[in-house]
């Protein structure tokens, strides 16, 4: 009826202003002037009115297009059967976790004690470490529903989707407590808030605040929130204060103990041979996650079969492990002869200054092109290192700038083969000024904050150090050059050179 009477008035209107122009034209006076005004400014209205509630039709056509992702949200409510006992490597993590599953089968002794359940954890570290095994593991351990979101699916393009997004969530989650919500990449909907107080971002979080301090069910109805992020950083503080996310715990890449436990459960079900030592991967595997552990093992699981084998040998773990660090080999190579010897000298100046100064245990060398680069040196510790001493540090950034060295040493020209080198060099270089105080800037921080007025000094700072650590490193190759000669011309004729070897190259070749 409103849409009728609203049609109607336009169309009066539009009648009135044509008899209005042909009046004009034809000089006869149909309204006074008084009249004309006024039927001039309804028209105005009208027409105003007529745009507006045009804009409002397609702006509700569009919103009704938006998905509602309700049915994947649904899908992803789950029983998990994942145990603690399935997770491996994180000791301490666990024990954590384990209470949190206490109190929620046994809620009423951690009442009696005037004791609350943490309303969120927040797991944080690099990728690949456990965070989303954790959590699926806490459901498994206490048979509750786990609600799985990713912090990207209450993003869109039009305001208040992602708040309305995020009630749902938490009203399945009531529906199904006690229950546990887990957040993945929750820094998408996490971020700290910019002034723009009504953008998507702001009202989406400003929501899932609401939502956490808001609900309140009765004692057997428990629900814990569990998010994981990469970048803790940037999490809004409102996010991180207590009473939200209660519990902060960094998840990082495994220890030399830890990666052998990992293996232990992965290799459980697999045959593997009598030669095949988990201590020694576990040594070779140095630095890396739970994740990269994973994948080797089912690797070297892939290319026994590929090789016919009844069992795994420690020959196909280490076939995958080079396969997961350096990625994979290229069989028709079109690598010509000069670029070869270049990548040989290359390589070799890395090992040599690494192995001068105690840097790296090297377990290979080799110059064969894989996926992702043209010649490689596999690295492997025995202890895991947390401190770094400056002279560590600097010592790091002149085995990694070697490669370029020595093609300026023996070819008088660089070339880019440094480049990711020189990326490297340069994040330590800058950790040292603005994170570690290694400088002679002093012993202070520069935050993002402090950057802008300082850039000039950190840039000059940089460059000092870099040069510096350049020259030492020329300097050590020019000392030495005998022996970067014989590594480079064993590893252009092999294309590989264990660590063994290199160490007995260097030990007939070295500079006295």
């Amino acid at each position: 009826m409103k849409k009728r009477l609203f049609y109607a008035l336009l169309f009066l209107c539009t009648a009135i202003s044509i008899v209005e122009i042909y009046s004009i034209e034809k000089k006869v006076i149909f309204f006074p002037f008084l009249t004309r005004k006024i039927l001039a400014i309804c028209m105005t209205i009208v027409f105003f009115q007529f745009l507006y509630l045009f804009g409002k039709k397609d702006a509700s056509k569009a919103y009704a297009n938006v998905p509602k992702n309700e049915k994947s949200n649904e899908n992803q409510s789950l029983k998990s059967s994942v145990k603690l006992a399935d997770v491996a490597g994180l000791e301490e993590v666990k024990e954590e976790i384990m209470e949190i599953a206490d109190f929620i089968k046994h809620a009423e002794k951690y009442k009696k004690m005037g004791a609350k359940i943490p309303k969120g954890i927040l797991l944080y570290g690099p990728p690949g470490t456990g965070k989303t095994l954790l959590a699926s593991a806490l459901a498994g351990e206490t048979n509750t529903a786990f609600i799985v979101a990713s912090g990207s699916e209450f993003m869109e393009k039009y305001v208040g989707v992602g708040a309305k997004r995020v009630r749902e969530l938490f009203e399945r989650a009531k529906e199904k407590a006690p229950c546990i919500i887990f957040i993945d990449e929750i820094d998408a909907i996490g971020a700290k808030r910019n002034e723009e107080g009504q953008s998507e971002c702001n009202q989406t979080l400003n929501q899932l605040l609401t939502e956490m301090d808001g609900f309140k069910l009765e004692d057997e109805k428990i629900i814990v929130i569990i998010g994981a992020t990469n970048r803790i950083d940037i999490l809004d503080t409102a996010l991180l204060r207590p009473g939200r996310f209660d519990k902060h715990i960094y998840i990082g890449n495994p220890n030399k103990i830890a990666r052998k436990q990992i293996l232990k459960v992965h290799t459980k079900n697999k045959p593997l041979s009598k030669e095949v030592s988990l201590e020694k991967i576990a040594v070779k595997t140095h630095g890396l996650s739970g994740a990269h552990i994973s994948s080797i093992v089912n690797e070297a699981a892939l290319l026994a079969v590929r090789n016919n084998r009844e069992h795994i040998t420690q020959l196909d773990f280490d076939n995958a492990i080079e396969r997961v660090i350096a990625g994979l080999k290229m069989k028709n190579s079109t690598v010509s002869e000069k670029e070869k010897k270049i990548v040989s000298f290359h390589e070799a100046g890395h090992a040599l200054v690494g192995k001068l100064l105690n840097v790296h245990t090297i377990e290979k060398i080799s110059i064969i092109p894989t996926s992702q680069s043209l010649g490689y040196v596999l690295n492997a510790s025995s202890e895991d290192q947390y401190l770094y001493t400056k002279n560590d540090l600097l010592k790091r950034v002149q085995s990694i700038l070697a490669g370029r060295a020595a093609e300026e040493i023996i070819f008088g020209e660089i070339t880019t083969g440094a480049k990711d080198d020189l990326n490297k060099a340069t994040d330590i270089i800058l950790s040292m000024i603005c994170e570690y105080g290694m400088s002679d800037l002093g012993n202070r921080t520069f935050h993002t904050k402090m950057l802008y007025g300082n850039m000039e000094k950190i840039n000059n700072e940089a460059k000092k150090m870099m040069d510096h650590c350049y020259e030492d490193t020329l300097r050590i190759l020019k000392e030495n050059k005998a022996c970067l000669t014989a590594i480079a011309e064993q590893l252009f004729k092999n294309e590989t050179l264990s660590g063994d070897e290199l160490n007995n190259l260097i030990e007939n070749n070295i500079h006295r």
